[in-house]
């Protein structure tokens, strides 16, 4: 009995994923708002039903394409901020890693790109809600620095929402520049980034506080 509740198992995750995969797919030419149910199961090749034992509706599919796509970033974003060195050795690291994830997961990247500010409410608040969550990350680590001495939790948090919105806009621009202009795009975000920590440096100095 263990065995088959076990393949059931196994079957249903296989067709929750397929599920992901063909909207994924259909995703690359158009928003979540205008893709039907009907139209991811018969790419998946099963019955509008069987979407049902899986999501309650498109909605739910989408905020599962979020989660997928940048719940995985966690872990690796928190292995960097635990990183010692210098924060030029973060950053570096930082624009490194957006843009290998770029590279391998554009499609997942061009949904967030576009879905941050589309159609669906449930979905651009789960975009904002993993947003927030790396911001606040970023900030606890930054709260741990010296060069944070003095800095409020809702400065940090602001601060730490500063670098997430530049790495946000650096997946965009890599999307939109292809293979052949992500060396650009890095650089000039490495740059953009060195210039708010150089701000950071004198956020108490005089009007700052």
């Amino acid at each position: 009995m263990s065995h088959t509740v076990g393949i059931r198992q196994t079957q249903k995750l296989k067709t929750r994923q397929a599920l992901l995969d063909a909207a994924l797919r259909l995703l690359e030419h158009q928003s979540l708002s205008s893709l039907g149910l009907r139209e991811v199961t018969r790419a998946v090749g099963v019955t509008p039903t069987a979407f049902y034992r899986h999501f309650d509706d498109t909605a739910a599919l989408g905020v599962a394409l979020v989660e997928e796509a940048l719940g995985s970033l966690h872990g690796v974003i928190g292995a960097i901020l635990a990183e010692t060195g210098d924060s030029e050795t973060r950053l570096d690291r930082s624009v490194e890693l957006i843009t290998r994830h770029v590279r391998e997961q554009p499609a997942h990247f061009r949904f967030i790109a576009r879905e941050q500010h589309g159609g669906v409410g449930r979905v651009r608040e789960a975009i904002a809600a993993q947003l927030r969550l790396f911001a606040e990350e970023v900030a606890e680590a930054l709260a741990a620095e010296p060069e944070s001495r003095g800095w409020s939790d809702e400065d940090l948090l602001m601060l730490g929402g500063l670098y997430v919105d530049h790495m946000v806009i650096t997946a965009s621009a890599m999307l939109d520049a292809g293979p052949a202009g992500e060396a650009q795009v890095a650089d000039v975000t490495r740059r953009r980034l060195r210039l708010v920590t150089l701000g950071r440096r004198h956020w108490l100095d005089g009007t700052g506080t």
